[in-house]
């Protein structure tokens, strides 16, 4: 067997230009006149850029798998068969309005490292594993994070696949239609053993930014609970239907947004309440709109508030404004707030140190499919700066220097874990 290599020799071979590249040419597919890109998960552009992302892996002699939901794996073999692979990752799809690093850049990042690995010729016991995960931002389809909680065991395939979009379609036809823009390839059964996850992702925040850090050492993902909310009344003339007499939709869900932004109330900010989409049926300016549709996002890094104390108490309070109306509360996604292993974290830590990156531990408040991994194997995470702390925007960017910081920490941990 090879000796190791010095610590400090991987992040040598990690290329910014060639990362930068990739990025360029990941944010062509699905490019709004904005900047950024707009990629629903398993559309034609998010088959396009799996398929991209596939010829630059079978190029370098990697090899490619998919699974039942269309996860895509990028396998470079360890030295030991049996071993389990260290995997790294994130996800290709974005917002309907978002940035070009958000989740591709954990992607293309793994994708750097594999290609850095293969070109310093370092042999690593473990295989080291990127993964692209279907669906994490849940725009298009909820719940978010489909691939990477079914390779989890958290969320059931039958159900997934019938679960549709705005427009109707449902995952499994939009999942055979992005599949078949990729080249063939062999498709493996969900889960299996894993070493290690170790997730590469744009801080989407300002505070590293802010504190002039280059790194950011997450610890752990904050809870989360999503809920979509049905609110039922009667449509009705806006000039001859008195006040007294309606059944007004939207005059109920503004009683229940009102009580939720005065249950939420945190002095200390912590707590994230969100309502991300409002419908306002029939959407006619002189007509009393008979129904409404909201979305609640949730958030909190204590578990005892992500149920007890605040989300379950989401559900009966928006039972008890809505008369004259009808109300459905169903809750989308709960998922409670996780730790990361101690050894990863330290070994991102002792990573962005070796290379004399600025860093600092800090929680996540966004979910990454990072999230789901956590149960599975010892996980981690490692943040750069975004400009401005902007995210799930067209303007969202991060500089190439930190692209390459992170990048080259994600490999030197990626090392270490798997055992070089």
């Amino acid at each position: 067997m090879a000796p190791s290599p010095a610590p400090g020799t991987i992040a040598r071979f990690v290329r910014p230009d060639r990362l930068a590249q990739r990025l360029a040419d990941m944010a062509t597919i699905g490019a709004t006149e904005k900047g950024g890109v707009n990629r629903p998960a398993l559309s034609v552009e998010d088959g396009k850029a799996r398929a991209l992302l596939t010829g630059w892996a079978l190029a370098r002699g990697f090899s490619v798998e998919t699974d039942g939901i269309g996860n895509l794996y990028v396998r470079r073999p360890g030295t030991d068969p049996s071993a389990a692979p260290v995997m790294t990752g994130s996800h290709l799809d974005s917002q309907p309005t978002g940035g070009r690093y958000d989740g591709v850049y954990g992607v293309l990042a793994g994708f750097e490292v594999l290609e850095a690995l293969e070109d310093a010729g370092i042999a690593t016991r473990h295989p080291v594993e990127l993964v692209a995960w279907t669906n994490e931002e849940g725009s298009r389809f909820q719940p978010y994070c489909m691939g990477s909680a079914l390779f989890a065991g958290k969320m059931d395939l039958e159900m997934v696949l019938a679960c549709t979009d705005p427009k109707g379609i449902r995952v499994k036809d939009a999942l055979a239609e992005t599949l078949a823009l990729a080249p063939p390839m062999p498709v493996r059964p969900f889960g299996g053993a894993a070493a290690a996850y170790v997730e590469a992702h744009i801080e989407q925040g300002p505070r590293l930014e802010a504190e002039g850090k280059t790194i950011g050492v997450v610890q752990g993902i904050q809870g989360s609970r999503w809920f979509q909310v049905e609110v039922t009344g009667q449509e009705a003339h806006a000039g001859t239907t008195p006040h007294g007499a309606r059944k007004d939709a939207f005059q109920a869900a503004l009683r229940m947004v009102t009580a939720l932004n005065e249950l939420m109330h945190d002095p200390d900010d912590i707590i994230r309440c969100t309502f991300g989409r409002f419908e306002v049926l029939p959407g006619s300016p002189n007509t009393v709109p008979g129904k409404v549709i909201f979305t609640i996002d949730f958030r909190h890094p204590d578990a005892g508030v992500v149920k007890e104390e605040k989300g379950d108490a989401i559900t009966p309070l928006l039972q008890s404004l809505a008369a004259p109306c009808a109300v459905m509360v169903r809750e989308t996604s709960t998922t409670a707030p996780v730790d990361f292993a101690p050894a990863v974290v330290e070994a991102v830590r002792d990573a962005a140190a070796l290379l004399g990156y600025p860093h600092r531990d800090m929680p996540s408040g966004a979910n990454h499919d990072a999230k789901f991994m956590a149960p599975r194997c010892p996980t981690g995470m490692i943040f750069i700066p975004c400009k401005d702390g902007i995210s799930h925007n067209e303007v969202e960017y991060a500089s190439p220097a930190d692209c390459h910081a992170g990048a080259a920490v994600l490999a030197e941990t990626l090392v270490r874990l798997a055992g070089a």
